[in-house]
C-alpha cells in the first residue's frame, strides 16, 4: 500500500490538515464525517421518540404511510392518462391508482384500523413462515431440525400474539424499530 499525502494549505493552519489517499482512493468519509454524526443523531432522536411515545410514532408513521399512497395515487392516475394519450393500455394503471387513492383516504379516515390490518399481516406471515419452518424441518434431516422447529415455532408464537392483540402489537413493532435506530444511531 502507498500513502500520498496532500496539502491545499501551507501547513500552519491546524485546521487545514493534509488530506491522505490510499492508492490513489480518497480515505473515505475524511471531509463528511458531520454528516454521519448527524445521520447517528437523528436515529437516537428517532428511537427515543418510538421508544418514549409509541402511540405518537405509530400515528405518525400511518400518516406519513397515507400521505405516501395519496401521492402515489394521484401520480397513477397522471400515468394512465399519459398511458390513454399514447394509445396505450391505460385500465389497470387507473384501477391501481384508484385502489391506492382508496388506501391513504382509509388509513387517513381510520388510523387504527390501518395498523391493525398492517399487524395482521405480519401476524399471518409469522404463522405461515413458522409452519413452513416446522414443516421444512421434517424433510430436511436430523442436522440443523432441532433449529428449524424451535425458529418455526418462536415464529408462530411471535404472529399469533400479534394476531390477539394487533394494537400492542404495533406499539411493540414500533419499540423494536426505536431500539434499533437509537442502536444504530449510537453506533454511527
Amino acid at each position: 500500500m502507498t500513502f500520498e499525502t496532500h496539502s491545499n494549505a501551507s501547513g500552519n493552519d491546524p485546521a487545514e490538515r493534509p488530506v491522505e489517499r490510499m492508492t490513489g482512493v480518497l480515505l473515505p468519509f475524511a471531509r463528511i464525517w458531520w454528516l454521519v454524526v448527524l445521520r447517528g443523531v437523528a436515529g437516537i432522536v428517532f428511537g427515543l421518540f418510538a421508544i418514549f411515545l409509541p402511540d405518537v410514532a405509530v400515528a405518525t408513521m400511518l400518516f406519513v404511510f397515507a400521505a405516501y399512497m395519496l401521492v402515489d395515487g394521484i401520480f397513477g392516475l397522471a400515468a394512465a392518462v399519459t398511458a390513454a394519450r399514447r394509445g396505450r393500455r391505460w385500465g389497470l394503471l387507473v384501477v391501481e391508482a384508484i385502489l391506492t387513492l382508496l388506501a391513504g383516504i382509509v388509513a387517513l379516515i381510520w388510523p387504527a384500523l390501518t395498523a391493525a390490518v398492517l399487524v395482521l399481516l405480519i401476524a399471518v406471515w409469522a404463522l405461515i413462515t413458522g409452519a413452513m419452518m416446522i414443516g421444512a424441518a421434517f424433510q430436511h434431516g436430523p442436522h440443523g431440525q432441532g433449529w428449524l422447529i424451535f425458529s418455526g415455532i418462536v415464529s408462530m408464537l411471535f404472529g399469533f400474539a400479534l394476531a390477539v392483540a394487533p394494537m400492542i402489537g404495533a406499539v411493540v413493532l414500533t419499540w423494536w424499530l426505536g431500539i434499533y435506530a437509537l442502536v444504530f444511531g449510537v453506533l454511527l
